[in-house]
């Protein structure tokens, strides 16, 4: 079974973070394996309080897991501090060939801060140069490269100046831009490739990102090529919205067991 290493905060409403993240792996065929960051407090509407994870216990659970279960593919997702993306970076520097899907978590749904502002040059130097992919949305790509995203052309700038630190490719999620049709963009020294879907007007889209790398680290793990992880990722977390339980009051969770659903009811 292909193992994936989660490095990530909690959620404690179970749709995005860690919880996400485990699902995600799971309903795909892979092994999850975690190592948490942070402890949140939130719900659909959003995040009402944080509880740091210490530096030196996120190391130990990392070291621990991979020097015994090991894994095919690592994904991180909440790294909310300067202390804590050094710690990581740390920890996975023995493991150099693993790739990593680096979901740069900034902001939470309802946008509340996730990332302190002075994390953001730790990221870049540590961490970023050892991603086979980075994933951001569009504010999140904007805050990397400090461009304005309002077009698809903007999107691939912004793809290419994020490569400029380091990583393999980037994935640039259009979610954000207005418009009915959803556009994503890869990019990598292969070239540029473009997903498009009709946008799904639904709230519930609460922990789309983290599911959506997450996915695509099993995708990896599993031996598939990048291009081919997204693919499936992408079909996978639209099924999980169009199966979305329809929970809490604000921003609710996907339906991350919809490959399961078929053979349940049955």
């Amino acid at each position: 079974m292909s193992r994936v290493l989660i490095i990530a905060g909690s959620d404690s409403g179970g749709g995005a973070g860690i919880q996400a993240d485990i699902k995600t792996v799971t309903c795909l065929g892979g092994y999850a394996a975690t190592a948490i960051t942070a402890l949140t407090a939130q719900n659909t509407q959003g995040v009402f309080g944080i509880h740091d994870v210490p530096e030196d216990f996120i190391r130990q659970q990392i070291s621990l897991v991979l020097s015994d279960i090991g894994a095919d593919a690592i994904k991180t997702g909440m790294l909310h501090k300067a202390s804590v993306i050094e710690a990581v970076a740390e920890a996975l520097a023995p493991y150099p060939v693993i790739p990593l899907v680096l979901d740069p978590v900034m902001f939470a749904k309802g946008g509340h801060a996730l990332l302190q502002a002075d994390a953001l040059d730790t990221l870049k130097a540590v961490l970023i140069p050892r991603a086979a992919v980075i994933t951001p949305n569009i504010p999140e790509a904007e805050f990397l490269t400090g461009l304005s995203i309002r077009s698809a052309d903007d999107m691939r700038k912004a793809a290419e100046r994020i490569l400029q630190g380091g990583c393999k490719a980037a994935l640039i999620k259009g979610g954000h831009m207005e418009g009915e049709v959803l556009t994503d963009m890869l990019v990598s020294a292969d070239g540029v490739e473009v997903f498009t879907q009709m946008r799904i007007n639904t709230l519930h889209t609460h922990g789309t990102g983290c599911t959506l790398a997450s996915a695509i680290a099993t995708g990896l793990a599993q031996g598939g090529s990048l291009r081919d992880a997204v693919m499936r990722a992408r079909d996978y977390v639209r099924e999980a919205i169009l199966h979305a339980p329809g929970l809490g009051h604000g921003h609710g969770p996907l339906g991350h067991g919809h490959t399961l659903y078929s053979s349940i009811l049955k």
